[in-house]
């Protein structure tokens, strides 16, 4: 209200909460401009935006001839009219050219149309993962390094541009490299689960199925050479690991020698999940085979199952949508006996794993920033949980089977409306509410007040690699303190600054933290944590709008269940958002270990942790 008051064309302000539907809460203000002034409403907005905090900032700004008053002469605030919300402010448009490139860019990151100089990128669906590729293609339009932490703290356009002014400049990026030489090492990411397939042996744990049905004529010949064309344009999808005196390489075969089989196989209705499931367990021998395997699973002369099955060493979630929409271009131009016409990729994940190296620098080096990021970690994750007490069926046998099961479920839009809500007053992320709500539930469970969860982090710092099919992702490990019973609207601010600095310190590899951090290990026990979280991840469906466009066919993604679980409880969302930002609700699964949950179980907590979200989110001041 004292904000409003100063604006120099203002003569009366008051500001209210108002709730005009139950449950729905919002900042309203209301402004009598002085006589004879033609007050700018969004004028008005921005000069708030610059100075308050985002929750401070009212949803609605009402213009008034005056204020009303009760017969004592103070403000009557049963008489101040409800905003037309229908109504909604002209974008404001850039003032300079930083501006017009940060307003384009975050209309790219974020999938819509237009974006005006205030508009926040998390009220338009931004998240950690969005606001990392934010930063990457800030970095590569501009010459400036961004950090995660500075979209958070000036989210609008406007305020990030400000801010960008002592940024620092940016890092070498990545580029071809100019020669590669005979023996190209594992990428950091890669090491890991190389380290797994010499352990385990060829296993379906680490598949990536995309499983797609075509309604329509397909043309058996196209897809073949589409396969073929996609194989031979990303070198990830041709490349076989091998491991010498010096360690785990890796070899990029020539296109010559990397032609993808397609298997075709009659089927019904009644056996295609079983069939899926089959396939999808194949085990990759990633020494001498291709890491991608297809198979077209026969139902009729117009209806048919596209299985694409990638092991994880050379894609992830990411790949996956890039990957189907590269199968598209190739097949669309096949069918016409054309060659695919797409832009030639600036480098290949070869090249990017030789500067992820020189760019992190050696850990012998304490000025390198592996070992300043490793310095970090060692610190936050100090006397951390050996394993979380967790509500288990059975207890834990020295060996796993990795055997899972997997339960859907849905967050309404309403639901989903009141946690963006919340984020926005805690100026934190959905991401970061639900992952507080997640460790209040697993704490109240008996896991106690130290709760870590794995989660991914896209690990494309850099736009030249955006449309490279290749692993990437990376794991961090987010540490929740619920001591001292804080109420949830403190844990959610405890939440994001734990998280923000880790975001801050994502280019340690995982594996080496585990390494580094050398916890006790048990072959049926995830190290460091044992409860993964995942937010807005890439699923079926992105892969199946990738390739709607497919000429002549319908295409919907057909479910594959590969019956496998990595971790003891991995709790997936995915935000559904409208055309403007608007939340519509979340999709979620709860993918479980067998070893150790029933599926009543599983029903169980997904039952207390919307419950949970529910609660949370009418009263955040309810202590945990």
């Amino acid at each position: 209200q004292s904000a409003l008051a100063a604006y120099p064309q203002i003569a009366q302000a008051a500001v209210i909460v108002r709730e005009d539907r139950p449950g729905d809460k919002r900042l309203v203000a209301y402004a009598v401009p002085e006589a004879g002034a033609a007050l700018n409403v969004a004028a008005v907005r921005a000069a708030l935006v610059e100075g308050l905090p985002e929750y401070m900032v009212p949803a609605a700004i009402v213009v008034l001839d005056a204020l009303p008053l009760t017969a004592h002469g103070k403000l009557d605030r049963r008489a101040l009219p409800a905003p037309e919300y229908t109504v909604k402010y002209p974008a404001q448009s850039p003032r300079s050219p930083r501006e017009e490139i940060l307003c384009g860019l975050f209309a790219e990151v974020l999938g819509v149309p237009d974006v005006g100089v205030d508009d926040s990128f998390f009220d338009l669906g931004g998240h950690s993962l969005l606001a990392t590729r934010l930063a990457s293609r800030t970095r590569s339009a501009l010459g400036v390094e961004l950090a995660v932490r500075q979209i958070f703290s000036t989210p609008t356009v406007a305020s990030l541009a400000k801010a960008l002014d002592t940024a620092h400049e940016g890092r070498e990026p990545v580029v071809r490299a100019a020669t590669r030489p005979d023996r190209v090492p594992l990428s950091f990411a890669q090491r890991g689960l190389w380290f797994l397939h010499r352990l385990e042996g060829p296993s379906p744990t680490y598949n990536m199925p995309v499983s797609l049905r075509l309604t329509g004529v397909l043309d058996h010949d196209a897809l073949r050479t589409a396969l073929g064309a996609v194989v031979a344009r990303h070198e990830s999808l041709r490349t076989v690991f091998g491991e010498d005196a010096e360690g785990a390489y890796q070899r990029v075969l020539p296109v010559s020698e990397a032609v993808p089989v397609l298997d075709v196989v009659a089927t019904d209705e009644a056996g295609l999940p079983a069939a899926l499931e089959e396939a999808g367990r194949y085990g990759f021998d990633l020494t001498a085979e291709l890491p991608l395997r297809a198979r077209l699973f026969e139902l009729g002369p117009e209806q048919h199952v596209l299985l694409v099955l990638v092991h994880h060493i050379v894609g992830d979630g990411w790949s996956m949508p890039l990957l189907a929409r590269d199968l598209t271009t190739a097949y669309s131009a096949g069918a016409t006996g054309a060659a695919p016409q797409w832009r030639e990729l600036p480098l290949q994940y070869a090249d990017f794993t030789l500067w992820q190296r020189e760019t992190l620098g050696s850990e012998d080096d304490p000025d390198s920033s592996i070992s300043r990021q490793l310095d970090y970690w060692k610190q936050a994750l100090a006397g951390l949980p050996e394993e979380l007490e967790l509500p288990a069926d059975r207890p834990r046998s020295d060996t796993a089977t990795f055997e899972g099961g997997s339960l859907p479920f849905e967050i309404p839009a309403a639901l989903h409306a009141r946690l963006v809500e919340l984020a926005r007053e805690c100026q934190a992320s959905p991401f970061m509410v639900v992952q507080a709500a997640l460790a209040t539930l697993l704490s109240r469970l008996g896991a106690g007040t130290d709760i870590p969860l794995g989660t991914p982090i896209a690990g494309r710092t850099d736009d030249a690699v955006e449309d490279l099919v290749g692993f990437f992702i990376n794991t961090l490990v987010l540490r929740t303190d619920l001591s001292g019973n804080p109420t949830f609207r403190e844990l959610v601010a405890r939440v994001r600054e734990t998280d923000l600095a880790a975001y801050s310190h994502q280019d340690v590899p995982f594996e080496r933290l585990v390494e580094v951090l050398n916890p006790e290990r048990r072959a049926a026990r995830h190290p460091l944590f044992q409860v993964r979280f995942v937010f807005n991840n890439i699923d079926q469906q992105a892969a199946a709008d990738a390739v709607r466009s497919l000429p002549g066919l319908t295409v919907t993604p057909e479910p594959v269940d590969l019956g496998a679980a990595k971790f003891d409880l991995l709790f997936r969302f995915s935000e559904q958002r409208g055309t403007d930002g608007t939340p519509t609700g979340m999709r979620g699964a709860l993918e479980f270990s067998t070893d150790l949950f029933d599926v009543v179980s599983a029903e169980g907590l997904v039952e207390r942790l919307v419950r949970v979200l529910g609660v949370v989110v009418g009263d955040p001041g309810v202590r945990v």
